[in-house]
């Protein structure tokens, strides 16, 4: 924890700068995490940042943990929660009704709290100073949920979804949806296309790791 988007892209670079001997470096990653989630990040160095785009586009899978009952503004545990709702009419049977509604083609409005931009402004920084902010909803695609636990007013769940999706966003529609509220409290990437979390680096790893490699194979 603790680790940005942002920061795992400057601890490689500067890493495989000193390795390499070189004073600049491209190095970029296909698709941001939120800075409470953890999982797979990949990252693109030299001519391959031109794939990035390329793997932006794969599947994603998620395991989310979801607090029902309660709302937060960013629907995560970055903000204090701002509303309480009632949870005594949700049964796991319930919940198990509810998710199939959200697979398939769905409209997600994105959370305010979020990169999309509006007016050419970046939402949270808008968000942020306490600014009104309407994003519209995006079509994007749900392949898989499936229920991994549950611990009521607390559900686990596994997403298989299209780029784009707010996972976030997901547990607030599946709390409306239920009749309640909910928010995010951990989020965990497993999967994008065909690398799994089982076969990444810890970013505290990676110095480690690049020191050990040919510098003619790195620039390769």
């Amino acid at each position: 924890m603790g680790w940005t988007s942002f920061k795992v892209v400057g601890h490689v670079r500067y890493h495989m700068c000193r390795r390499m001997g070189v004073k600049k470096l491209k190095v970029g990653h296909a698709g941001t995490l939120d800075p409470l989630a953890t999982g797979v990040m990949i990252l693109c160095s030299g001519k391959a940042t031109k794939r990035i785009e390329e793997f932006q586009y794969q599947t994603k899978e998620y395991i989310a943990t979801i607090q029902l009952g309660a709302t937060t503004p960013s629907f995560d545990l970055e903000h204090e929660i701002d509303a309480v709702y009632p949870v005594e009419h949700i049964t796991k049977e319930l919940v198990e009704s509810v998710l199939p509604k959200f697979i398939g083609e769905i409209q997600q409005v994105p959370p305010a709290f979020s990169a999309c931009k509006v007016d050419g402004k970046r939402a949270y920084d808008l968000a942020r100073k306490g600014r009104e902010v309407e994003l519209k909803a995006k079509l994007l695609v749900i392949d898989e949920i499936e229920l991994l636990e549950c611990n009521l007013p607390t559900i686990k769940i596994r997403v298989v979804c299209s780029k784009g999706t707010y996972i976030r966003a997901l547990a607030r529609d599946i709390g409306e949806a239920l009749g309640s509220g909910a928010h995010l409290t951990g989020l965990i990437r497993t999967r994008v296309g065909d690398v799994r979390l089982e076969d990444c680096l810890e970013p505290e790893h990676f110095a480690e790791w690049i020191d050990r490699q040919d510098v003619e194979t790195i620039e390769g």
